[in-house]
């Protein structure tokens, strides 16, 4: 359980106190000495503190490694607090922090690196990533270790992370790139190397593998130390690869962990997309019945959460190699590639392929939501492969026809996100010395001229080779757009304390916001992932959790802009902050787990209160963005892709669920008809929208559990009867009428949800009814309610449109009441997937 003060207003008072006494200021930049360094990518808490004796000299001061046991994100700020109090050392007195970015668990390398980008941004300084694999290494250098040896982490999966490195008395040479491989490929892989020793935590599983291959050292090298930590950037430092005294240059928000390999999603899409297989373009998904049924996707209309400029950009996949092959030949100089050398390079795991779409005419016109899928043509590719940690691009073409729409770019940008998450860190590329617009456009995304190749291409002519970091794209907030949402018009330019920062990262958006003392929300911002996951029909939650990781600096710098805009102020800061917040629970926990170990980081370096939130209960706060006098006793019925429930609201903070779904969320469920209708995700716009043009009438869709007598819901039965007439009407050969299907689903929907929450007010007498949750958005659902509401005399408030979604300007106005209360975690508080709305926090 995290651990929480002692509600009342005295309780408030004596943690704050506590809170204010650790916040011991920012020393001057002169002043800062120390550098704290830690990492969780395996099974322990790793921490190095280390003080900067002269410039560029690094002074261990303290190291340590703690067992964690799948505990990181409860133990680490807490142990970094013990760390630094009993080495009589001030936060304050940060210059710098170092984190070890894996390769490693995902999860315990994600803790680590959100932890450490909150800490960075809070204190005003640098973060510098470093190779965990480099660190066990250095730990065995220092330890007196010579010679070959290999670092073997553990990569579950029956996978591990191999690398070989030299140890000499002048310090540690890297062999090697970070890949992910099978134990026994890797193991077979180190055979006849003569003198081999082996070390890292894959040993736990595998020793038996390996130490047919050279001897194991003991287990005391095989973790990540402070002491290898230190040792790894002290070297960067020397060869002048790093500078940790330059803020600017080791920007929080640009640092990513080291992951070697793609979401499962993302490599089943592309072994899919190299196949021959019939596919929809518009999803990416191959169809067994596609022969029979294609037509009913090719006719769909596409995606537009896909679309950049009217651009359609996805993953290439093997249909279309003879149109690459084809443009190809029209637009490149030299030799073109074939269609079936595409093919082959579609197949390699090390490679990476993106294509652009335009519509039909060629000349400029952009998709819309008319454009059918079976209409688009080629319009841009682009390929790389991935080797030893650099990307290097094969190929990038354009056609002619709709050039200036920053296709190029946007494909290179798309690549380079892949790549990175292949491990690559570099880009290489070559480009014709005579091709000006070409280079100029690779100076651009930031390479620069390293070379000529004499006589490379077939015609004599030389390549000038270009190289640099991989491109990082022009967005702080990991390829998102964050948006701005509408503010509260009543703050003034001198708000009422507290001011309260909140974060919400439960699902696939990253959001941040402040409230005043007043409930005035002073910023509300957030960049929404639907851009990623559409291509999969839902929510990919590896994905979901790399983007957060990717977007989240960036997401809270914006809020801290908006605000300051808003106050008329040069800007904001953590300092200014009176409390961090978070959403705590429920939802994906790798989402949440980002969330939660950032705001963590950002609060203790701030030294400022940390308060966890129910997302449900932010949902119910939501009502007070539109209403700010709204207050119990109410019904407020709960409606998202997640959850479906009715609740008695007796009292802020004291929550009866009247009824919830025993199956399938309403959101849910509108996401999995608009599936089976191939309109794509998420389903609940998408839906609405058509349900508009249909008759709500025309197909008698079931309404589970209307007259069950009790206020729970079903909402199974409901979908399945909607694909199963889908299926009934593509055998007999008709075309399935999309409008009518889609009112008629959502009529039956809405049936029910009205009928039980009259029903819960009746059983409650209470005044008043409100909404929450992203179908709280369907603009049919708050019409009925309208109705019934007016019928019975009862007030109805429903949030606006744009608090319906995820969004932390809800949590921020839960986080200012459990300020009041004094109700706040501890720093040993931890995400959950799952939490009872009805008991207390």
């Amino acid at each position: 359980m995290p651990t929480t003060e002692p509600s009342g207003r005295a309780g408030a008072h004596d943690a704050l106190a506590g809170f204010r006494n650790q916040a011991d200021g920012l020393a001057p930049s002169s002043e800062r000495d120390l550098v704290l360094a830690f990492d969780t990518s395996n099974e322990v808490v790793t921490l190095g503190l280390a003080r900067i004796v002269a410039d560029g000299c690094l002074e261990v001061v303290e190291s340590r490694v703690i067992p964690a046991h799948r505990a990181s994100n409860t133990q680490l700020v807490p142990q970094i607090d013990r760390l630094m109090d009993e080495a009589g050392q001030r936060r304050g007195s940060l210059a710098c922090i170092a984190v070890g970015r894996g390769p490693g668990s995902f999860t315990g390398v994600r803790i680590a690196m959100a932890t450490a980008k909150g800490m960075s941004q809070a204190l005003g300084v640098g973060l510098v990533g470093l190779s965990t694999l480099d660190a066990i290494a250095w730990d065995a250098q220092l330890k007196g270790v010579r010679g070959p040896i290999a670092v073997v982490a553990d990569a579950m999966r029956g996978e591990v992370y191999p690398v070989a490195y030299e140890l000499s008395d002048a310090g540690v040479e890297r062999l090697g790139a970070d890949r992910v491989v099978k134990a026994q490929d890797a193991a077979d892989g180190f055979a006849g190397m003569g003198g081999l020793r082996f070390t890292g935590d894959a040993l736990v599983k595998y020793a038996d593998l390996f130490a047919r291959h050279g001897e194991l050292l003991g287990q005391d090298h095989w973790y990540a130390t402070g002491t290898g930590l230190i040792a790894c950037l002290q070297r960067a430092w020397e060869e002048g690869r790093i500078d940790p005294l330059d803020a600017h240059r080791h920007d929080p928000a640009l640092a990513l962990p080291v992951y070697t390999r793609l979401s499962d999603a993302e490599e089943n899409e592309r072994a899919r997309l190299s196949s021959l297989e019939p596919k929809n373009l518009r999803t990416g998904v191959q169809d067994a019945r596609a022969k029979s049924h294609s037509s009913m996707h090719e006719s769909s209309p596409i995606d537009a959460n896909q679309v950049v400029k009217g651009i359609l950009y996805r993953p290439l996949d093997a249909a279309h190699a003879a149109d690459v092959a084809a443009l190809e030949a029209r637009v490149m100089d030299g030799e073109p590639w074939s269609e079936r050398m595409i093919l082959d390079e579609l197949a390699q795991r090390d490679r990476v392929w993106w294509a652009a779409y335009g519509a039909p005419d060629g000349e400029g016109a952009g998709i819309t939501d008319e454009t059918l899928a079976s209409d688009l043509r080629l319009a841009g590719y682009a390929g790389c492969l991935v080797v030893d940690g650099e990307m290097q691009v094969l190929r990038i073409g354009s056609d002619e026809r709709l050039r200036r729409r920053g296709i190029a770019s946007e494909l290179m940008k798309r690549m380079a996100r892949d790549a990175r998450d292949l491990g690559a860190d570099r880009c290489m590329l070559e480009v014709r010395v005579g091709n000006r617009a070409a280079q100029a456009f690779y100076r651009s995304m930031g390479l620069a001229d390293a070379g000529v190749r004499p006589r490379y291409y077939s015609d004599g002519e030389d390549a000038l080779i270009m190289t640099g970091a991989v491109p990082a794209g022009t967005h702080r907030a990991g390829g998102m757009e964050v948006r701005e949402q509408e503010e509260n018009e009543a703050a003034s330019a001198e708000p009422k304390r507290p001011l309260i920062f909140a974060i919400e990262s439960s699902c696939d958006e990253t959001a941040a916001a402040i409230v005043d003392g007043e409930g005035n929300l002073l910023a509300d911002v957030v960049a929404s992932q639907i851009d990623f996951h559409s291509r999969f029909g839902g929510v990919v939650p590896e994905i979901a959790s790399r983007k957060h990781i990717e977007a989240i600096c960036g997401v809270c710098e914006e809020c801290f802009s908006v605000a300051a805009g808003n106050l008329g102020r040069t800007g904001l800061s953590w300092s200014d902050m009176d409390a961090v917040s978070v959403t705590y629970a429920p939802g994906l926990v790798g989402a949440l787990v980002v969330g939660v170990a950032f705001a963590k980081g950002a609060a203790w370096a701030a030294g400022k209160p940390f308060i966890g939130v129910n997302h449900l209960e932010g949902h119910l706060y939501a009502n007070k963005i539109g209403a700010t006098d709204v207050e119990p006793p109410m019904v407020a019925s709960l409606v998202s892709g997640g959850n479906t429930l009715l609740v008695h609201v007796r009292g802020w903070g004291d929550y009866r669920v009247l009824g919830s779904t025993i199956d399938d969320a309403v959101g849910e469920a509108f996401d999995k008809v608009a599936k089976a209708l191939g309109l794509g995700y998420p389903g609940g716009p998408v839906i609405s929208k058509f349900a508009a043009k249909g008759d709500p009438s025309a197909i008698a869709f079931p309404r589970a559990m209307m007259h069950s007598g009790d206020l729970r819901f079903s909402l199974s039965g409901l979908k399945t009867a909607v694909v199963s007439h889908i299926n009934a009407e593509r055998a007999a050969g008709r075309e399935p009428n999309v409008p009518d299907i889609a009112a008629s689903f959502q009529q039956a929907v809405i049936d029910v949800q009205v009928a039980k929450s009259a029903a819960a007010l009746d059983e409650t007498g209470a005044p008043l009814f409100c909404l929450g949750g992203g179908v709280a958005a369907n603009p049919a659902l708050r019409a009925a309610y309208e109705k019934m509401c007016s019928e019975r005399s009862v007030r109805l408030i429903m949030p606006p449109l744009r608090s319906c979604g995820d969004n932390a300007g809800m949590i921020a106005l839960v986080a200012l009441d459990r300020y009041r209360d004094g109700r706040f975690f501890g720093l040993d508080a931890d995400a959950r997937a799952r939490t009872d709305l009805e008991q207390p926090y």
